[in-house]
């Protein structure tokens, strides 16, 4: 209560003044959570005028750690009190006024200074009392619609408000019977990691409530779901082939020497391809089966006959199967993703001018292939001689020193901090996968069967005819497995087939796919490597290993009554990661080729082992691979079986779950180290009712209580406490072995290339460290008056922007929220769903949630951007010092960093005049492959990508 007078406007209370001890009116956490706000603002002051007479900053920080409350909780109560303050203050000089008081009585009679006087009675004064009420009211309205709402970060800039003004109206409804609870939500592509959401919402809402209904959070003006996101636009339902258009090619007919390809006859609208001579697809078949594998062009089809597919399989297996004995894949149960794969549809325009769907259904093709990564992986270049690993890893720590050295030279504090940060964070990351900079002109390509190439062959457009180049697939387990092959880029069918402007597709034989670990052609993928100039190690096949590879799949064809591949706990990536940890850590312990060999069959096996439903625990036992285990991945208890990673190359990556810790956001001045502090241990709670072990709750009160039933089913039993069992645990947050350890040879078994790779972990975290110590150098300077008024449509624009991406931020939230609750319901169906098609299904619903909730990307590379591009004369704006440290801070957090670090750090790029662009256009318009005409031209192919001529 503010100001209370009698109705013959006598004074009767203004506040009560400070008690002696930090919390005068209280003991809770908050002590003026239950006082009056005269009370607050009267100690406010005091602590105020005191800490200036004392000689100390009177900062708010500074107040409120006098006042036993955070900062955030100080500002939101100052807020409210004042406003409340106000209003009050302004009904008693209307009043008074209206009553005959002049000014000058006024003042005499309430103390008020004359000019606050003049502005507690304007019209503009009342409106904005009025603004706030307002806020209070709506943000009221919007409770009561949706009674779990989200008011955090974002939502003040939706609403048109302040955060200030949005804090005061939610510490207002606290006082109405609403709190805010802190929900976490699991983010839906980033598991192990949280997205918080505040939810404001009635005292009797608990955080299992909220679990319950996390797909009904919304923000106040973001209610774009009205059932809860269970209603989608999903993709349009797949047109089906009829199966009369298709012929198979089985095995004994050559099947086997393309198996994976779809060949498509030319000029049929509803299968064409469209600019393109090749893509890996899905094609839906009579609405119950599908097609999946690289379409490509044939002419030779059968009259009647519109697609031929060739499989490794046999003639007795039908077109149209079950799911353990068909040449074609049933189509999912999920009706959101019948094919199992994200997919882009296309349309065509029929001969009338009319547009249908297509049939074909695209996974990849060379736009999505251009964006694939170009290093070397550890579980290649380990495998080579520790001189290249030591060559290509030196360039990967050389660029990242360079670029050190270039932000270091920086003269914006804040751009500094953060991309010495972001180079920190990306130097920890590199320790962990330790990857290398790829080789000259090293590419990725999607593999096609050509029927006239030889066997030491390749047709490979993107090369130069005649020189040799080296072919790497993953999983990769030795140089045994890489075919060194010829450039002939005359090759007929290849030219035609394939075409000269193929950007990322080569043609190879049967044989040499036979070489690459068995490899597929139906979208397999391999690392294309130029080694005239370079010592890259490819060896003959181990013995057996071409032999085993034709005949493994009827060795270990499932018998009869066997559990399906994938029903029976099999999982395709953690199988295949434990087996090629097997190998890359037998050939570092200098294994025996015989032993290696046994490995190698072992993971060909697991690799096709739900795809062709085969025995993989019969080829575990027959080829020894727990023996292997116990001898090359031996525990340090022998009595306990070998198995799991043993060498720093496997280790590095491999998971190890912590007790859960949280950044703190400080530095080590000493070591360069970011500081974390453990979360707390929780109390679980349980017992045991009925022979059943079941979870038991606190109340409030003391008392304990367990659950039955779900939903509006579930009911609340008391429990006698002698009952209840109690634990403390530790909640777990998923980690690195190599992010866990200082000294990267912790994890090494001792091998010299372990040695190479762990000088250069250490190197980097090194690297790390000092970036995040140079950061502690840096100080923030004050904004530049004269700039800013200089600058202040520049200033205002970058803030416009900049509340433009603030406001997304609820509805990112709540397309989390959504997506979590559609990834939770698909895992419960399909419970044995490997990692890489979790993966998959789980980058596909966020993309449906956020188009949904009209959530926006920070990617700038993505269709959706939001990211903020900042212009030249922006920038300009930033160097003048016209924008405040804090505000840049934030825009930095949602900019486009590419073009902060082409602002900050400009590098010369090189260029192609007119006249070598418009030959090199002739070039390829007259049939010379992409990389031809860049030799022709002196400059890389990218630079001719770049610079638009092909």
């Amino acid at each position: 209560m503010f100001l209370i007078f009698d109705r013959e406007d006598t004074l009767i209370h203004y506040g009560t003044p400070r008690h002696s001890g930090r919390y005068p009116w209280g003991s809770g956490k908050n002590p003026y959570q239950h006082g009056s706000g005269a009370k607050f603002l009267y100690d406010y002051r005091d602590i105020k005028a005191r800490l200036k007479e004392e000689g100390k900053d009177p900062s708010d920080a500074n107040i409120a750690h006098e006042m036993g409350m955070s900062s955030n909780e100080f500002r939101r109560l100052r807020t409210m009190y004042r406003n409340e303050e106000d209003a009050a203050k302004r009904s008693q000089c209307i009043r008074l006024r209206e009553n005959g008081l002049s000014r000058k009585e006024i003042h005499e009679k309430t103390g008020i200074p004359l000019r606050s006087i003049d502005n507690y009675i304007s019209d503009s004064y009342g409106e904005k009392i009025a603004n706030r009420e307002r806020v209070v009211n709506e943000l009221r309205a919007f409770a009561e619609k949706n009674p779990y709402l989200d008011v955090g970060d974002g939502v003040a800039n939706q609403m048109g408000v302040s955060d200030t003004q949005l804090n005061a109206a939610i510490k207002k409804l606290s006082q109405e019977g609403y709190h805010v609870v802190k929900y976490h939500v699991e983010q839906a592509t980033n598991d192990g990691k949280y997205t918080t959401i505040l939810v404001l919402c009635k005292d009797d809402v608990t955080y299992q409530d909220i679990k319950a209904h996390q797909a009904e959070i919304t923000s106040p003006l973001g209610t774009y779901t009205t059932d809860g996101g269970k209603t989608w636009e999903h993709i349009q339902p797949p047109v089906s082939v009829d199966s009369s258009r298709i012929m198979i090619n089985y095995a004994e007919d050559g099947g086997l020497q393309k198996d994976g390809v779809i060949e498509l006859r030319r000029g049929v609208d509803d299968l064409s391809l469209g600019g393109s001579n090749y893509a890996q697809v899905r094609i839906a078949v009579d609405d119950t089966h599908y097609l999946k594998g690289m379409a490509m062009y044939a002419d030779d089809l059968p009259d009647g006959i519109d697609i031929r597919f060739n499989t490794s399989k046999s003639s007795d297996v039908p077109m149209l199967g079950d799911k353990t004995n068909s040449v074609l894949k049933p189509l999912k149960s999920d009706e959101d993703n019948p094919f199992g794969s994200t997919i882009r549809q296309r349309n065509y325009i029929d001969a009338d001018g009319n547009e249908h769907q297509s049939a074909i259904n695209i996974v990849n093709d060379d736009s999505d292939w251009e964006r694939w990564s170009r290093t070397l992986s550890k579980q290649v270049l380990s495998k080579q001689s520790p001189e290249l690993a030591k060559k290509q890893l030196g360039l990967v720590y050389d660029n990242k020193k360079q670029q050190y050295n270039d932000i270091c030279k920086i003269e914006i504090p804040a751009v500094k901090e953060r991309l010495l940060n972001d180079l920190a964070d990306s130097c920890d990351s590199a320790s962990v996968d330790l990857k290398a900079a790829a080789l000259p002109r090293q590419a990725t390509q999607v593999l096609l069967p050509l029927s006239t190439i030889k066997d030491n062959e390749v047709y490979a457009p993107n090369f130069r005819d005649g020189e040799e180049i080296v072919l790497i697939r993953y999983p990769h387990s030795g140089p045994f497995e890489i075919p060194r092959l010829t450039v002939n880029n005359k090759n007929k069918e290849g030219r035609t087939l394939i075409g000269t402007d193929a950007k990322n597709a080569i043609g190879i034989s049967a044989n040499t796919a036979v070489k690459l670990s068995g490899a597929d052609f139906d979208g397999d993928t391999v690392t294309a490597i130029p080694v005239n100039n370079v010592r890259f190690s490819a060896q003959p096949s181990l013995d057996g290993l071409t032999e085993f590879a034709e005949t493994f799949h009827n060795t270990y064809k499932a018998y009869p009554g066997m559990t399906p591949v994938g029903e029976d706990g099999y999982n395709r990536q953690d199988q295949m990661g434990r087996a090629t940890n097997l190998v890359q850590d037998m050939y570092l312990k200098g294994a025996s080729p015989d032993e290696v060999c046994r490995a190698v069959e072992y993971t060909m096996v697991v690799i096709d082992a739900e795809k062709h439903n085969l025995n993989w625990r019969g080829a575990q036992r027959d080829l020894g691979i727990q023996a292997l285990k116990n001898k090359y991945q031996a525990k340090d208890d022998p009595s306990k079986p070998g198995g799991g990673a043993s060498t720093l190359i496997s280790r590095s990556s491999g998971v190890q779950w912590v007790n859960e810790k949280k950044d703190t956001h400080r530095i080590d001045p000493e070591t360069g180290k970011k500081i974390y502090y453990e979360t707390a241990p929780y109390t679980q709670r349980w017992a045991i009712i009925k022979g059943r072990r079941v979870p038991v709750r606190q109340e409030k009160d003391g008392s304990y209580v367990y659950f039955t039933g779900e939903g509006e089913n579930r009911v609340k039993h008391p429990i006698d406490a002698s009952l209840v069992n109690e634990k403390q645990k530790y909640n777990k947050m998923k980690s690195t072995q190599m992010a866990e350890v200082d000294d990267a040879f912790e994890l090494s078994s001792g091998s010299r290339m372990e040695g190479v790779y762990a000088n250069h972990a250490n190197k980097l975290k090194a690297l790390a460290n000092d970036a995040r110590k140079e950061t502690l150098t840096i100080k923030a300077t004050p904004v530049n008056k004269e700039a800013a008024k200089t600058y202040a449509a520049e200033v205002a624009s970058l803030k416009t922007k900049l509340d433009l991406v603030q406001a997304n931020r609820p509805r990112e939230r709540q397309a989390q929220a959504i997506a979590r609750t559609i990834i939770d319901e698909k895992k419960a169906l399909n419970p044995n769903m490997d990692s890489k098609d979790a993966q998959k299904m789980q980058q596909r619903v966020i993309t449906e949630a956020r188009a949904r909730v009209g959530s926006l990307s920070k990617n700038p590379k993505a269709k959706n951007n939001i990211s903020i591009y900042i212009e030249d004369s922006e920038w300009e704006a930033i160097q003048a010092g016209a924008v405040p440290t804090t505000t840049l801070r934030t825009i930095l957090n949602y900019s486009d960093m590419d073009r902060v670090r082409e602002l900050a750090m400009p590098k010369d790029k090189r260029g192609l005049t007119s006249s070598k662009l418009a030959r090199a256009k002739s070039l390829f318009a007259r049939g010379y492959t992409q990389a031809e005409v860049a030799d022709m031209i002196g400059v890389s192919v990218s630079t001719l990508k770049n610079a638009g001529a092909f």
